[in-house]
């Protein structure tokens, strides 16, 4: 067998640009390795912090470092970037022009997908910790429309403890309490959807979540796991012989 090199690590596939925290990340959150049943490779994009990113649209002086973030992992080997927050779609089409890798900057590109398998006239549930300010900017970002997908926007209250964590930046999280606040958004949803099909999470944090989301809902649930699982089953697939 013959092997070619070119790079100093290997096996690192995924490629992850972090924002600039320090709150706790654990298991099924994008930032815990241990998410993932194979390895993957962190880039902290320093000074991405949370209020440059939280807001109609992410701080536009970001595009330069990040897309030097995502270059510095293409030439570390990876196969694809993706990055630790929905807000940032709005960057998809900067940094994906600025590598030859693919990259998917936000679980929000899985709407036009989720679209297309549901019935007609179901509605996806964007589950985001601040509904004000999401919006058909960062649908756009990612090639869709509020327009032509039937989508319901759905926060948080503006006391919760998810917020005050992830955005807030707490040094500590009580998983107990966020899981309840998700349980307590889910409930929210189904009784105030019409016709409820599907839940897309934005926030990459909601990822421990996901199971207890679709056992209260009886929905399908995807997250920027699933989109990595995705694509990693494809850069990888499974050997039938």
């Amino acid at each position: 067998m013959i092997l070619k090199g070119g790079f100093t690590n290997y096996g690192q596939d995924i490629g992850i640009l972090m924002l600039d925290t320090t709150f706790p990340r654990p298991a099924g959150d994008i930032g815990n390795a241990r998410s993932f049943d194979f390895p993957v490779r962190y880039k902290i994009v320093k000074g991405a912090v949370t209020s440059k990113i939280m807001g109609d649209a992410p701080d536009v002086d970001l595009i330069a470092p990040f897309i030097e973030a995502a270059r510095e992992l293409e030439a570390e080997g990876v196969k694809a970037i993706t990055t630790s927050c929905g807000f940032l779609a709005p960057f998809q089409k900067d940094i994906a022009a600025a590598v030859n890798i693919p990259v998917f900057t936000s679980a929000l590109l899985q709407a036009p997908v989720i679209h297309t398998m549901l019935p007609s006239g179901k509605v996806i549930g964007v589950f985001t910790e601040r509904a004000h300010h999401l919006n058909d900017r960062h649908f756009n970002g990612v090639g869709w429309s509020m327009r032509t997908i039937p989508t319901q926007i759905q926060g948080m209250k503006p006391d919760a403890q998810f917020p005050a964590t992830y955005i807030g930046g707490r040094a500590e999280l009580d998983t107990d309490i966020l899981k309840e606040e998700m349980l307590e958004m889910t409930r929210e949803f189904m009784a105030t959807c019409p016709n409820p099909g599907a839940i897309l999470f934005e926030c990459t944090n909601m990822c421990l979540f996901s199971s207890f989301v679709a056992e209260e809902s009886g929905l399908p649930v995807f997250d920027i796991n699933t989109l990595i699982n995705t694509f990693y089953g494809a850069a990888n697939p499974r050997r039938y012989l």
